[in-house]
């Protein structure tokens, strides 16, 4: 059952499998394990980022594939839902049509820049993609009367999602199960189910050919493969589940706008994720997710009391400031592919295979 589930995709080293399962297990139970809306929202925006990041590892992982056009695709996800709701009302029927026609887009729009930009070099299609992305997001931002411009969105969702809605008179384990949680679980369900139908696809026969034209496009073309239209099945995929990260996101905070789906910022946090975590595993989108979420969520705070202690010393005090986060993020994030320059995910697989390559030749 386990194997049919993870495809066979297994993490293969005992330290990942913990790790994963702890992260697991820590989103599975957050609205029970810990209180607050901060630790919460973290969790949310840990399955938002682990569907996106896989989505982009797909496209660049697996398919070899830079492309700077996935926040576009995530912000007509975003945009879709909110529109719909935000014009049509909180109902299922508003929120399904405009998940309906935020894939559609997605998924057309990607194979258009596909079918017209994969011929070409690499560098020349991720320059494509940066300023097709760059011009939805100023489209985007002038078309106030619809998108509701630089302010964005705001909109209700259907009522079972709303935070005043209770499910269950009495609390569970402590925690009232409100449509706050519900929608919780349903964003946590839904980048569940696409992580592992991705996990499905790339260890499929068609997943193989994605590695092999990765690998050497010339001769996968020479078997017999065409090339452009894998890369164009595997850009629509890429961009429908980004659209889908955009969904839920939208409907977690229940606020669509350029900073929040559209930003240049989200597309380097994408990718920085996807190093850290490791290309072409898509474990490394749980592991780069979580990761760099819980940074950026949590460092400052701690700078801030790393400061608060070391005030007698002028120099840590000023290096421990709260102000300095980002500063430590980069170092932070230099030192992990310094260590780990195939990704977190890549060198605990490597570290797994060179105990079992050793324990084997002990054996002999």
């Amino acid at each position: 059952m386990l194997a049919r589930i993870l495809s066979r995709d297994y993490p293969r080293s005992r330290p990942l499998t913990l790790v994963l399962v702890l992260i697991l297990f820590g989103l599975a139970f957050a609205p029970f394990v810990f209180t607050g809306s901060q630790p919460l929202n973290v969790a949310a925006k840990i399955c938002v980022f682990v569907l996106l990041v896989a989505a982009y590892d797909l496209l660049l992982g697996y398919t070899g594939i830079v492309s700077f056009a996935h926040t576009m695709f995530f912000g007509i996800g975003g945009y879709g839902a909110a529109i719909a709701l935000a014009r049509l009302g909180p109902t299922w029927e508003a929120l399904g049509l405009g998940i309906v026609s935020a894939l559609v887009v997605a998924g057309l729009l990607a194979l258009v820049i596909g079918l017209f930009s994969l011929r070409v070099r690499a560098i020349f299609f991720a320059m494509i993609t940066l300023a097709v992305a760059s011009a939805f997001a100023v489209l985007a931002s002038q078309l106030s009367g619809f998108t509701g411009g630089e302010d964005g969105l705001n909109y209700q969702i259907p009522e079972v999602l709303r935070p005043a809605f209770r499910l269950l008179e009495n609390p569970v384990l402590g925690t009232n199960v409100n449509g706050r949680i519900i929608t919780y679980y349903l964003v946590f369900f839904v980048a569940l189910a696409a992580f592992l139908v991705m996990l499905r696809i790339v260890n499929s026969p068609f997943g193989r050919v994605l590695q092999a034209i990765r690998e050497n496009d010339f001769r996968a073309e020479a078997l017999g493969y065409p090339v452009v239209v894998y890369r164009s099945i595997a850009s629509v995929v890429s961009a429908v589940m980004a659209a889908l990260a955009g969904i839920v996101l939208a409907l977690w905070l229940r606020y669509t706008g350029p900073d929040t789906t559209l930003s240049f910022s989200i597309m380097i946090d994408v990718l920085l994720m996807v190093v850290i975590g490791g290309m072409g595993t898509l474990y490394g989108a749980v592991i780069g997710a979580t990761l760099m979420i819980i940074a950026e969520n949590y460092l400052q705070v701690l700078m801030g009391r790393l400061g608060e202690v070391s005030k007698g010393v002028p120099l840590l005090s000023a290096l421990f400031s709260a102000d300095r986060w980002l500063l430590w993020l980069g170092i932070l994030f230099i030192l992990s592919v310094y260590f780990f320059p195939e990704g977190v995910v890549g060198k605990l697989r490597a570290l797994a295979l060179g105990r079992r390559t050793e324990t084997s030749a002990g054996e002999r």
